[in-house]
């Protein structure tokens, strides 16, 4: 069995991007500092969703509960395939997950666009940012207090296309404005 806090995925995330971030300065033999920042919006959104994914809602004692992996209790895992048959199950936060998850997401179909230039349409946006949750849909497969479900590919997906919507609609304003 084993015990990943969120801290520790916290540093383990930072020093892969780090690590990352360095690689591409290497291979660029630069580093552009205006990009950097804007891909920090990227950074954050990566760790404040795998807070929210990976981690009980709930406190114990103040603290954030455990991510558990054990292997002896992969299986069955636990997974819905089945649309929208528990979306609307009434337990108390309900709503609170469905406007979650599709809040959690519209950050990225914000930031995603204006960081990555080859996300230039809100067909391509939609495609990494649906990659993206199903990623971690399968990624929790492997812990068995965490739940893979398709309502959450589709409430992420969702957020995603809300947050793309508005940032290309602002694109197309400020464009429209700049050439009048």
């Amino acid at each position: 069995m084993i015990t990943i806090t969120y801290t520790a995925l916290f540093i383990f995330i930072t020093i892969v991007w780090i690590l990352l971030r360095v690689i591409f300065a290497v291979k660029n033999k630069a580093v552009d500092i205006k990009n950097e920042l804007k891909l920090l919006t990227v950074y954050i959104c990566i760790v404040v969703i795998a807070r929210f994914v990976y981690f009980p809602m709930g406190l114990e004692n103040g603290h954030i509960k455990p991510l558990i992996f054990d292997v002896s209790r992969i299986l069955p895992i636990w997974f819905n395939l089945v649309p929208i048959v528990h979306l609307f199950d009434v337990y108390d936060g309900w709503i609170i997950n469905i406007l979650g998850n599709i809040a959690m997401f519209i950050p990225v179909g914000i930031c995603w666009p204006f960081c990555f230039k080859k996300l230039d349409n809100i067909g391509k946006v939609i495609i990494a940012g649906a990659g993206f949750t199903l990623f971690i849909e399968i990624s929790q497969l492997v812990f068995y207090d965490r739940c893979s479900d398709v309502d959450d590919l589709i409430l992420n997906t969702t957020g995603v296309v809300i947050g793309a919507t508005i940032y290309f609609a602002v694109k197309k304003i400020k464009q429209k404005n700049s050439i009048n």
